[in-house]
This record gives C-alpha cells, structure tokens and sequence, in this order.
C-alpha cells in the first residue's frame, strides 16, 4: 500500500492493482480483431495509428474532466492511451467568460477541453457533431434530438475503428442528471455490446472493411462514494448500494512522477482550463493533506466481454421515465441496472393559489390584499446559506402573479440589455409552469427567468430557457411582464411577475397545476453561482416535473382563449461541425479516423 506522502513507482503499481484486475492490461486478442484470413484487414492500418487502451465517452466537452486523475494514472504507470469521444460540443452550455453561445461557443469549449485532456497525455477527441441544447434530464428527449441509430452507429464504428480493452461511460441512471449523461452511457453501454457482433452494422465489415471488436471491461463513473477520502479506500471491496454492482476505485492522491505533485492537483489544473463553465473560479491549490482527496469510482458493468450480472430487484408504479429506464435496461441484458431506478422523493408541497378581485400592481412590492394566501418558503437545494427567500402567489382571472422576496448582502455579475439568457450565472429567479401536471421533461412547460438587475438602463429582465419555447421573453411569451425593486446598499431584491395563461404551453388544469420557483445567488462577478433555493429542492428541481409542487387554483375555469392541445417545443439543434475545426481535422490527418466517426468517405484527404 502506497504511503500517505504517495511513495515510490512500485508502490503506486500495488496501489492501482489492488484496485484493478490483470483483465485490464490486454486488449482482446481474439480472431474478431483481424481480417478473415488471419490478417489484419485494411481496417487494421487506422487500428495501428488510431489504437487506445481506453476510450470514455461523455455528452459534453468537461464530461471527463473529474476523471483526469485515473486517466492520468493509468498512462503514467501502466502505460495505457486514453481517448475520449464527445458527443457534442456543450453548444447549449453557459459561458461565463464571453458573449458566444451556440456553434461558436461549441467550437470554444472544443479548444479548453484539447488543452485540459492534453495535461494528462490524451492526443484524440472524436466529436460526433450532435447538438447540445438545453439542460433536461430525459434521455428519451435526448435521443430524439441526437439521433439514437445514427449516432450509435458512429459510436460502433468508432469502437472498431481504435479497438479499446476498457470503455468508461457516465451513469446511465435517469435521476439528477443530464439526460444527455444518461443517453450518452446507453450509447456506449450498446457500442460495447454490438461493436463485438458482426451482425450489428454488417455494413461497415461489408462495405468499409472494418472488422468486429470485443472490448473487454466495460465501467461506469459513480459519484456515490465522494465522502471517501485517503488513500484507503479504493483498497476494499465495495458495492453500489442501489444496482448491487461491484465499485472500483482509483485514489487522485497519488505521486505523478512526470509532474512532480499528485495527480489531484494536476487535474485541477486542467479543470481549471474550462473556463466557459465557470471551472477557473474553483481553487487553484487541492489540499496537501492526503486524507481529504478523494478518489475516482466506477461501477464495473462488465468484465472479460460480459456483462456483471447481479440480482434484480424492480420496483412497481414508476413513472414513464423510470419505466421508459426499466425496458432499455432489459432490452440490452442489464436489468439489474433498474434496481432501485426511482428515488425515495419526498411528498411534493402544495399550496393552494387564491383568486383576487383587483390585479396586483406590478411594482414589486406587495400592496394590501395582493397576496393573500400563504407565504411559500423556499429551502437550499444546492451551496449554502449565502440567501433567504420566500414566495407568495395569486391569480387574478387568467393571470399568474408570483412575488419573491430574496435577502441577500452581495450582487452578483450585472448582465448586459443583450445577455438576457441563462439567468442561473447571476442573481435570479425562476418560475417553472407544468400547467397540467403531467409533464416528464420540461419540453412541455414553461421555465421564466427573471434578472432582478441588468446594465445599461434597462432594468429586470426575463427570458425562457430549458422549456417549450426559449428566448426573452419579449419574443417567446410577449404577455409575462416582470418588476423589481432592488435594494439600495444592497440588502436583497423583491421580483414580480405576471404570467398569462395563454402563455403556457398547454391548457390548464386547475387541479392538476404544478409549478416550482427557484432563486439562484451569485455573490461575484465571474458568472457563476454559490447557491441555490427551491420551494420544491428535491434531486434537480429546476428540471425534473415530477418533484414540482401542486398548486390548486381555487374557482378557476379555463378561459376559452388559452391554448386548446399541447404546443410542440422548440428546440434548438444548431451545432458546431468538426469540418469548421483545423483541430478535428489535423486528427483526422493523424489518427486516419476521420470526422464525426463517419464512414471512411468523408475522411480528410
């Protein structure tokens, strides 16, 4: 076992081999791996220039950079390549050190994740040019937009084409993360499985000369033991509590020899490096301490080519998106990776929303008998206690009134008149409609934004972002119509809003309404948040529906104006190409893979 000060070479190889199996140190030698007549096919020549020990496959450029440490790890000390696929460039990311955003912004994050990757000696990034659009947690609504053949195909393709012996995904899983995350594992969690038969694809064996590939252990990343710190406990067996799947562990304490610290700290140096997503604000030093770094921990899904099978253990009465889970998962021969799918959520709060005589004046403050129902508290979901909120709601006819009154004791960035989008990068307020309680992704609600505070003369502002429609509001839902009163010194703000039925994206149904309403708290000028509140805090309030609160609208009838049947989302699918990308295409010229993973026809000459 390695010292707490990291020890020499040797000792580091015991640490990681206790950790890791002998599995790991070949890559498949099968027959499936050379042409039919016992050489190697055409295919084999990009093999020998493109090969990797280990490939991870993530949604978004930053996806891998929490596991730069073992990437690091396995190169220096067992002499493993890794590789990295990402399926979009992260276009519908925030950006917190300029005005890009879409293909521009992508083709940004594209060069901070080269330069991040490259710190731990990773050469190739294949981009599969799918668009990122907006934060959701569906991997079904993922999918319709990627592409789910296509780009599986891309990805098999891929997997044949470098040949890794370990593949790492994120976490399938479909609470509190990205959907993109979510599908992203399912696509290479198949890619493993079908890039082995030549049934699957056979056009690219037929056609492209490629060959079969069988890659032999297959992890996924596991973010449910980060409260074990020191070099210790990678050292033990351990199983996830939730699929009862082995869990292997590699300690970022460890001493890199080639860069004289741990290797803790020379992924922070590299995180640092995604400076778009606010990564360059978080501490420069990690703690010298060895027993508070943590280590980096990944389910094993397979060993040797096959699956890790356990027992299943399905629970009943899911919801369509944990069920939607349940048939992938027995669909591709892993259902234990159901167990336990569906959280233990919480009751979701209710309040009941009173009808008013007289329309609230809109001047952000509460006049007498404006809002006379109950005063909603709003608890921490994520950060700290750095604000207090609360909210108070009514209605008034077909309008939705919603006052919140947030104590601060520090501004956080002032956006400009024509940076009014991702409110969560400053101080903010947003209003989330789920108008008939039956939505699983937030495709089909409404999700309002409101800066208490911009520069430039303009005052509040709101946009949409995440939801049916997104944009200011000017444009998307001309009839919301926000105030502010911002406290000066500055001790806090009080937003207003009024909400037109008729904006929402579907009729309402008064008992079945749900909404939540989140307060974001940024106490710098970088652009990125510390805290976060939510009347409903549970898991990923601002985009999970089925944690939203229910709000009865007392006496409401449905107006006749308002929207009959539901309003088809719009959502953006612009991406950023690997052919704009002198960085993409100089790989192309060096690896022979050519962009997107594509067919061998549109490699570069």
């Amino acid at each position: 076992m390695a010292t707490a000060g990291g020890g020499g070479k040797l000792s580091r190889r015991v640490v990681l081999a206790s950790a890791l199996t002998a599995a790991w140190l070949v890559a498949d030698g099968s027959s499936d791996s050379f042409g039919g007549d016992g050489n190697r096919s055409a295919a084999g020549v990009i093999r020998g220039r493109a090969h990797t020990d280990v490939l991870f496959i993530g949604a978004h450029p930053d996806d891998e950079s929490f596991n730069l440490s073992t990437f690091g790890q396995w190169r220096e000390n067992l002499g493993w390549s890794t590789s990295v696929v990402t399926i979009t460039r992260g276009e519908g990311g925030g950006n917190a050190v300029g005005p890009q955003e879409g293909p521009e912004l992508g083709l940004i994050r594209e060069t901070e994740e080269r330069r991040a990757v490259g710190m731990v000696g990773i050469e190739n990034i294949y981009y599969l040019d799918k668009p990122d659009f907006w934060y959701t947690l569906s991997a079904p609504l993922t999918a319709s937009i990627w592409g789910e053949q296509d780009t599986l195909a891309r990805l098999v393709r891929l997997v044949r084409q470098i040949t890794p012996h370990t593949i790492v995904v994120m976490d399938p899983r479909p609470f509190n993360q990205h959907g993109g995350h979510q599908f992203s594992a399912r696509l290479g969690i198949e890619a493993f499985r079908l890039a082995a038969d030549p049934r699957a694809f056979p056009e690219q064996i037929t056609v492209e000369g490629l060959t079969s590939w069988r890659t032999n252990r297959l992890l996924a990343q596991n973010y449910g033991f980060g409260s074990l710190l020191g070099p210790n406990p990678p050292g033990q067996q351990r199983t996830d509590p939730d699929t009862g799947l082995p869990v292997v562990g590699v300690w970022s304490g460890t001493h890199s020899d080639e860069h004289g610290t741990t290797w803790a700290q020379v992924e922070r140096n590299a995180a640092r490096l995604y400076c778009t997503q606010g990564f360059a604000a978080m501490p420069g030093q990690v703690s010298s301490d060895p027993q508070q770094l943590d280590s980096d921990w990944f389910s094993v899904l397979a060993e040797d080519g096959r699956f890790t099978e356990v027992a299943v253990h399905r629970q009943t009465g899911l919801e369509p998106l944990y069920a939607e889970f349940c048939t992938w998962a027995d669909r591709v021969g892993l259902p234990w990776l159901a167990n336990r799918v569906r959280p233990d959520y919480p009751p979701n709060p209710a309040t009941t929303i009173p009808a008013v005589a007289v329309a609230p004046t809109l001047n952000g403050t509460e006049g007498p008998g404006e809002y006379p129902g109950p005063e909603l508290p709003l608890a921490v979901w994520q950060g700290d206690d750095r604000c207090t909120a609360t909210a108070k709601v009514s209605r008034y006819g077909d309008e939705l009134y919603v006052l919140v009154d947030v104590t601060d004791h520090r501004k956080g960035a002032t956006l400009a008149c024509d940076d009014v989008k991702r409110h969560w990068r400053t101080d903010s307020v947003e209003i989330t409609i789920d108008p008939r309680g039956d939505s699983d992704d937030t495709s089909t609600t409404l999700k309002a934004g409101i800066l208490p505070y911009t520069s430039g003369g303009c005052g509040p502002a709101a946009e949409r972002d995440g939801d049916n429609h997104q944009g200011p509001v000017r444009e998307t839902a001309p009839g919301i119509q926000v105030a502010a009163v911002v406290t000066e010194p500055y001790r806090g703000y009080t937003v207003e809003v009024k909400i037109p039925f008729r904006e929402l994206p579907a009729p309402v149904d008064p008992a079945g309404f749900a909404m939540n309403i989140l307060v974001y708290n940024s106490d710098t000028d970088d652009k990125v948040g510390q805290t976060r509140l939510a009347w409903s805090p549970f898991g990923s309030p601002q985009a999970d529906p089925y944690v939203w609160g229910t709000a009865t609208l007392a006496d409401y009838r449905p107006a006749a104006d308002g929207p009959a049947t539901r309003i088809a989302p719009v959502i953006p699918q612009a991406a950023a190409r690997s052919v704009d990308s002198p960085a993409a295409l100089a790989q192309v010229r060096r690896t022979g893979v050519s962009i997107m993973s594509a067919s061998r026809s549109v490699a570069a000459r």
